[in-house]
Parts: C-alpha cells; structure tokens; sequence
C-alpha cells in the first residue's frame, strides 16, 4: 500500500475524523474557573500496512489566565510548581498554547484527506471539556476538533484489557509507563497514543476492521 493509499484509509477509517490524542494537566476539576497548567497533543498517521502510529508531539506548559483558580491538591498530584522558574521561562497563555497545536493539527487533517480531528483521551470527556472552554475564553474561531464527539481510552482499555486505569491499562497492551514520569501532559498524551493505537491495530488483526469493510461491501453490492 502506497502513502497515498495509507492517507486515504485514514480518512476512511474514523468517519473522515483524525483522531488527535490530547491529555491536559490542571488546577482543578472546574473546566470554567480553573487554570489549563499543561497542554500536549499527539498526532497520528497511518502506515502502508494500514496500522496506526504516533506521529508528532505537540507540549506546552501554560499560564493560568487571569483569575483562575489553582487548587494546592491538583499541584501536589501532578508535582507542578507555578514558581520553577525554567517553568516560568517557557509558559505561554492558553491562546498562545492553543495556536501552536491547533495548526499543526489543521495541517495534519489535510495531509491525510480529513475533515476534522476527534479528540482522543484517557477519561476523554474531562480534557474534552477544559479545551472547549479554553476556545471559548481565547474566542478562537476555528477550532479543529469536533466540539463532543470522543474516543475515550480508559473505555476502550476496559473492554480491550480488562483495566481503565492508565499505566494498568498500558502494563496490560505490553506498553512500558514509568509512575514517576506520569501526570505530566507529554508523557501521559504519548503512553494514551501509544495505547490507542495499540488497541486499534489490535482490532484490525483479528479481522475486526477488514471484517467491517467486507460486510460494508457485501450491503452495498
């Protein structure tokens, strides 16, 4: 199969979406008062073979906008400190974290002849929820992701391996995950790529996939 034919299974395989894997570390569980502190986005594409692979790694440390709320328990779960100052030397504003991986994003939908991204996320619905808002407050226009639909890899990972948490889960899809690397944006958005892909190559070689498109065919003729 030739790269060609590989960017048009793609937009084939997800309903013309690109699934895009996005993991966000913040202040809190409120999506409106509370502050995005890192952002990071994993593109994928899909090789000759017709497997999914991680392609480039998007991360952003990000400034709480104005008002925002940081919770002191959120900053001791993810180990975080607002005040590091090789942190406060590379944070950019939401605005600025979005712009920088939102066109990429865009870029990567049109190489592979898709009409949007779908957000992919372990618990996908919280981090679905803090990017819509951010879009809201950075009045971004054109936002590349569908504004509700998600793949959620802690329910995928359920019904694959039998576990939701994330490094259970990656244990499980023969994935290594170092605890103490974890609940930082980049290394949770690439351990979340990497086990989606996972989870969805597995199901293409069991037949899952072509199965799907034999039985499509077979409606059709």
């Amino acid at each position: 199969m030739s790269e060609a034919m590989a960017r048009e299974l793609m937009a084939q395989r997800f309903r013309s979406f690109l699934p895009v894997v996005v993991d966000l570390e913040t202040g809190g569980f409120n999506a409106q008062g509370d502050a995005i502190l890192e952002i990071a986005a994993v593109t994928l594409t899909m090789d000759p073979d017709g497997n999914l692979l991680p392609d480039a790694t998007y991360a952003y440390h990000v400034t709480p906008f104005a008002g925002a709320n940081v919770e002191q328990s959120a900053l001791d779960f993810t180990g975080i400190r607002l005040d590091d100052p090789l942190r406060q030397q590379v944070a950019v504003s939401e605005a600025e974290a979005l712009g920088e991986i939102f066109r990429p994003v865009r870029k990567a939908i049109k190489s592979h002849g898709c009409t949007r991204a779908v957000l992919v996320g372990h618990n996908a619905a919280f981090d679905h929820g803090f990017l819509n808002a951010a879009v809201a407050r950075c009045g971004i226009k054109r936002n590349p992701f569908h504004p509700f639909s998600s793949f959620d890899t802690a329910s995928l990972a359920g019904l694959v391996y039998g576990q939701t948490v994330l490094a259970r889960a990656c244990r499980a899809a023969g994935i290594e995950f170092d605890n103490s690397a974890a609940h930082s944006a980049r290394y949770d958005t690439e351990r979340t790529a990497e086990l989606f892909c996972a989870m969805v190559n597995r199901y293409k070689d069991l037949g899952g996939w072509d199965l799907a498109q034999r039985e499509q065919g077979l409606e059709e003729a």
